[in-house]
């Protein structure tokens, strides 16, 4: 097992976020539904902590069925007041309909052209792999994230601004920001 002198500094000492460091942040990952979740959860996140959406992780895949695009794309004024009401996520309805809503654009994608080739087309299909030897020198948007954020709302997402992608792209592997001697750096 790693030592906290050889991982990226964020995860603290909270057990979660060490095991998502180092199990599944800046993974690839190209699998449609996997990448819907994510970007789900990171459009929860905006104002907020990770660590707070990491923690209610589990709570968020039960009130919205696994994300399953399918399924949450037929809820209803009901399903919101269920979800308003449910104290283990995070209870913003413009959050929740924008949920909703990005479930059917997201089939829409899905079906013409696939959900992960067009995500992984703003990096051209390969990790951005970057050099950075402090937290401070990570971006927080890109002008890749800028531009998969104007093609998401060009497409009706919401909660998917340019910060919010470049997130989205870290966490998904799309970009590889784990400092420099980092144990899960690509090419260390």
């Amino acid at each position: 097992m790693p030592n906290d002198e050889s991982r990226c500094p964020w995860p603290s000492d909270d057990a979660q976020m060490v095991a998502y460091h180092d199990e599944e942040w800046g993974r690839p990952e190209r699998d449609s539904r996997a990448l819907f979740a994510k970007l789900i959860l990171d459009g929860f996140q905006a104002g907020l902590s990770w660590r707070t959406i990491l923690h209610k992780r589990a709570a968020f895949e039960r009130a919205f069925a696994q994300f399953n695009p399918e399924k949450i794309a037929r809820f209803n004024e009901r399903d919101i007041k269920r979800l308003l009401a449910d104290a283990g996520i995070v209870r913003h309805r413009g959050k929740i309909e924008a949920t909703i809503s990005n479930a059917r654009a997201y089939l829409e994608i899905e079906a013409k052209e696939g959900f992960a080739p067009l995500l992984w087309s703003f990096v051209n299909d390969a990790p951005i792999v970057n050099q950075p030897k402090r937290p401070r020198d990570i971006p927080t948007e890109t002008k890749e994230s800028r531009a998969m954020s104007k093609m998401l709302r060009a497409r009706d997402f919401r909660f998917v601004g340019p910060t919010i992608c470049y997130a989205f792209m870290q966490a998904t592997g799309m970009v590889d920001d784990h400092l420099v001697g980092c144990f899960r750096k690509a090419g260390d």
